[in-house]
């Protein structure tokens, strides 16, 4: 087993993503602490219209009370950025910048900030604040909050060189982690690994993780070593070894066999974490699951799940979803990678090409997340051999 799986990291700058076909988003080329701003606009890649991304300068403001302005270094492209694009997010209001996947550093701190300090490096998920006073919020579950500050959608988000913030809504980075490294993990690995750490479950027990992209290839190194009997589940021989070197102990085909009569006859599952964008996979792996086994959805398909209801009903089986976690989820989240050596499997590609970026994504072809770099990350990020 691989401790590590950085695998096709590009260096910064080295795979232009240009050549990506154009079915994508049109792309036209159009009272506190702080340090003077390097200039007085700054380059952002914003959703002028639905499926419409374009490259603008904005002027640098400063942050308000409870905010920080950040220097981005790195944002990552996720599928949930699809609702920004294409405007179909409840509430969304155009122009807007997306992103939710954003690590760089403090450059200003507005009135009443005193935890972060200037030149700090941080990161913002896609939950990115709360409003404290709703029954969620009231009984402790702020991650379910009905009215958040969210990412790419209540407010501009990471495809910039600046960022305004939150200050409660912020995390704190790891040195171990490059920026480009540690971005996916507030998304795609946050969500994996406190899906995971919360189903309540023991070392040795049986889990599988149903689909090996975006979200599964980390899925799959968290469940390995936080002591599980890890099975991925994919479609095609070709993806065995890729899971093996993830760190899964048996591999799956669900294109030539059973995937619930498979995890049966390895004694059932105690969990599935459900990765993939099929409903119509996921639904039937119920009963694949042990006794009281629990089926957890983290990925999003568009299609419906469809379940037997005897499944559920015979075992005690249950399904439900997890959603990312708070900004001192993420932290521990990253505190693991670096504890365990997890990484997530990245191609990077300059901000300016966000558009074609976000095409490729779209299209199936990241392998497995894209991270965009700006100027900042290019300079702060050392080479790696």
């Amino acid at each position: 087993m691989a401790s590590r799986a950085v695998g096709n990291q590009n260096e910064f700058g080295g795979k232009n993503m240009s050549s990506a076909p154009a079915t994508g988003p049109s792309f036209n080329q159009d009272s506190l602490e702080t340090q003077k701003p390097k200039a007085s606009t700054y380059t952002a890649v914003e959703v002028s219209a639905p499926n419409q991304l374009r490259v603008v300068e904005r002027r640098v403001t400063e942050p308000g009370p409870g905010q920080v302005r950040i220097r981005v270094e790195a944002c990552g492209i996720c599928h949930t950025d699809m609702t920004t694009v294409t405007g179909t997010y409840p509430g969304l209001t155009l122009p807007r910048v997306p992103g939710h996947e954003v690590i760089g550093r403090v450059e200003a701190l507005g009135s009443g900030v005193s935890k972060w300090k200037i030149g700090q490096r941080v990161g913002v998920g896609l939950i990115a604040g709360e409003d404290g006073v709703c029954e969620s919020c009231r009984r402790g579950d702020p991650i379910n909050c009905q009215n958040p500050v969210t990412s790419g959608v209540t407010l501009d988000g990471g495809y910039a060189e600046v960022m305004i913030a939150e200050a409660r809504g912020i995390a704190s980075i790891p040195d171990e982690l490059s920026s480009a490294e540690a971005a996916p993990l507030l998304c795609a690995g946050v969500t994996t690994y406190n899906a995971l750490r919360n189903a309540g479950l023991r070392a040795g027990d049986l889990v599988a993780v149903q689909g090996i992209g975006g979200l599964g290839h980390l899925g799959v190194q968290f469940a390995r070593h936080m002591g599980f009997r890890t099975v991925a589940i994919g479609r095609g021989r070709d993806k065995e070894k890729l899971a093996q070197d993830l760190g899964a102990h048996a591999y799956i085909d669900a294109a030539v066999e059973d995937g619930a009569a498979a995890l049966q006859r390895m004694g059932g599952a105690r969990a599935i974490l459900a990765t993939g964008t099929s409903g119509a996979a996921i639904g039937p792996l119920v009963s694949g699951l042990a006794t009281r086994g629990k089926l957890i959805v983290v990925g999003a398909p568009a299609d419906p799940i469809q379940l037997n209801a005897l499944s559920l009903l015979f075992g005690g089986r249950s399904v439900y979803g997890s959603l990312t976690g708070t900004p001192i989820d993420s932290e521990d989240t990253l505190a693991f990678s670096v504890l365990a050596n997890i990484r997530p499997m990245i191609e990077t590609v300059p901000l300016e090409l966000a558009a074609d970026a976000y095409a490729r994504m779209m299209q199936g072809k990241a392998r497995f997340r894209i991270v965009l770099v700006t100027k900042d990350g290019f300079a702060q990020s050392p080479r790696r051999e």
